[in-house]
């Protein structure tokens, strides 16, 4: 359908099968993503490449993750998206859509065998990060406001929850 048209000029995913419009993003939304990729990328510089705002493959999805940390190298997504296997984790940015990505993008992504999970929460200024999927679900669960993390793909890389949430603030 995106082929031939049909979805031109609207914002749509592939959600379990069914066409979704995609909430608008408010500018704080679109600000925070962006910064965060760029943040990421200087962290993972030659390691991973980071994906701002594009789709990837699953079975029988194509979300459109805020960022996707996937394998090097870029070529390989030249004549497609990436894949489950190419993914170390996903970042989803959310404020107005955060049911979505915390209910239903939740169970899409552990289904899919994502390793793991961030979701970035405006409104409660906070990461949750989802890890070890299991018939459908993440097993774990971790919810920070302030600290660093390290991403299971990286384990010796600090990320910063207050350098992905500045853009957030008022």
């Amino acid at each position: 359908m995106v082929e031939c048209g049909l979805l031109r000029d609207r914002r749509v995913e592939l959600l379990r099968g069914d066409i979704v419009e995609m909430i608008p993003e408010s500018p704080i939304h679109y600000a925070t993503a962006k910064r965060g990729s760029k943040y990421l990328e200087t962290l993972l510089s030659g390691r991973a490449d980071v994906r701002f705002n594009g789709p990837i493959t699953l079975a029988d999805s194509e979300p459109e993750p805020d960022i996707a940390i996937v394998r090097l190298p870029e070529s390989a997504y030249f004549d497609r998206h990436p894949l489950a296997a190419d993914i170390y984790w996903l970042v989803e940015v959310a404020k107005s859509s955060l049911k979505t990505d915390r209910d239903i993008k939740t169970e899409i992504y552990a289904i899919a065998g994502i390793p793991e999970y961030w979701l970035l929460d405006l409104g409660g200024q906070c990461l949750t990060v989802f890890r070890t999927p299991q018939v459908g679900h993440y097993t774990e669960e971790q919810t920070l406001s302030t600290g660093a993390i390290a991403p299971l793909a990286f384990p010796d890389i600090e990320v910063s929850v207050e350098q992905l949430l500045i853009q957030a603030k008022p």
